[in-house]
């Protein structure tokens, strides 16, 4: 998803979006574990996602404090 699309969300679906991510990067490694992932690339995806929405809530805290 890109940034712009994730400054549109509110927090609360920031947070929903986070716990989804943090779920699929759960499931990615367990596949990497046992060897079933197709494309090792996507955790890297997942892990730079999950940076970018983390970012972004960081941002939207700090300009409530403002």
């Amino acid at each position: 998803m890109k940034a712009n699309k994730l400054h549109d969300m509110t927090v609360q679906e920031l947070n929903g979006k986070l716990i989804e991510l943090k779920n699929e990067l759960f499931n990615l490694r367990f596949q990497l574990a046992t060897g079933q992932l197709e494309n090792p690339m996507k955790v890297k995806s997942v892990r730079k996602e999950i940076a970018r929405t983390k970012t972004i809530l960081r941002e939207k805290e700090l300009n409530m404090e403002k």
